[in-house]
C-alpha cells in the first residue's frame, strides 16, 4: 500500500509539474514520430513524457509496456472497469517495484565497482606525472597558478571559479560556463574540495584531481552524468576567502 501510495504522489507531482513546463500558447510541431498540434496534444505528451522520465526510469522500470499503460490511463479516465482489482494491483505493482529496484541497485552495485577500478588506475598513472601533489587522503593535485593572498579554512566562505570534468574529458558543471563564480561555505561541498581549497591561497588556480570517495561516493547526483564512485577532475580558481561570512 505504501509503495502505491508513493507512486501516486509522484505521478501528481510531475502532472503538477507538466503544466508549468507549457506556456498558455501551444507551437505546433513535430517531435519525433509525434506530431503536436494543439495545446491539448503538448500537455498529454508532456505528462507521458515525465511520467516516464521522472518515475518510471529513475525506479529501473524502463519494461513497462507503454500501450497498456496508456490503455490503463484511458480505462480509468473513462471510469471504465478496470481488468484488475484495486488490491491486485497495489500488490502487482509493489511486487514490481522492488525487484526493479532490486536490479537498479545491482546495476549500480556493478558501475560503481568499475568506476572505482578505473579511478583507481587514472589516479595511479597520474601520480607518477610532473607537478602532482598526492596528500594522506589520495586528493591529487597540481598548482597552476600560486596565488599570493590569503588561504581558507575549512568553515570560511569562499569565492571561486571553477569547471568539472569526468575522466573522459566530458564537462558536467562549469562556473565559466555559467559566466559568473560562486559563492559557498566550504565545509558544505563534497570532502575533495573542502580538503583541497584550503591548500590554496588567492588568487591561485589548482586542478584537483578528486577519487570517488573524496567525491560523491556511493550517492552521486540523482540526475547527471557523474556516476557512482566516479573519480572527478576539477579546476578551480580560489578568487576571494570571506572568513567573516563563515558557516559552522
Amino acid at each position: 500500500m505504501k509503495s502505491m501510495k508513493l507512486t501516486i504522489k509522484t505521478f501528481c507531482l510531475f502532472l503538477a509539474g507538466s503544466f508549468l513546463l507549457i506556456g498558455c500558447n501551444s507551437n505546433s510541431g513535430s517531435y519525433g514520430d509525434v506530431s503536436l498540434e494543439t495545446q491539448i496534444d503538448s500537455v498529454s505528451y508532456s505528462m507521458g513524457y515525465q511520467m516516464g522520465a521522472m518515475s518510471l526510469k529513475p525506479q529501473g522500470m524502463t519494461d513497462v509496456k507503454p500501450e497498456l499503460l496508456t490503455a490503463g490511463i484511458k480505462a480509468a479516465l473513462e471510469d471504465t472497469t478496470a481488468k484488475l482489482s484495486s488490491s491486485e494491483m497495489q500488490r502487482i505493482v509493489r511486487q514490481y517495484q522492488m525487484k526493479a529496484q532490486q536490479k537498479m541497485q545491482q546495476k549500480r552495485m556493478k558501475k560503481g565497482e568499475e568506476n572505482a577500478k578505473k579511478g583507481e588506475e587514472f589516479l595511479a598513472e597520474n601520480k607518477e606525472k610532473e607537478g602532482i601533489e598526492v596528500t594522506d587522503s589520495g586528493l591529487q593535485y597540481k598548482v597552476l597558478e600560486k596565488g599570493s593572498g590569503v588561504s581558507p579554512d575549512s568553515t570560511d566562505e569562499v569565492k571561486v571559479h571553477y569547471k568539472g570534468t569526468l575522466l573522459d574529458g566530458e564537462v558536467f558543471d562549469s562556473s565559466y560556463q555559467r559566466g559568473e563564480p560562486v559563492t559557498f561555505p566550504l565545509n558544505k561541498v563534497i570532502a575533495g574540495w573542502t580538503e583541497g581549497v584550503q591548500l590554496m591561497k588567492e588568487g591561485a588556480k589548482y586542478k584537483f584531481f578528486i577519487p570517488g570517495n573524496l567525491a560523491y561516493g556511493t550517492q552521486p547526483p540523482q540526475r547527471g552524468p557523474i556516476g557512482v564512485n566516479e573519480t572527478l577532475i576539477f579546476e578551480v580558481e580560489l578568487l576571494e576567502v570571506n572568513p567573516e561570512s563563515s558557516s559552522n
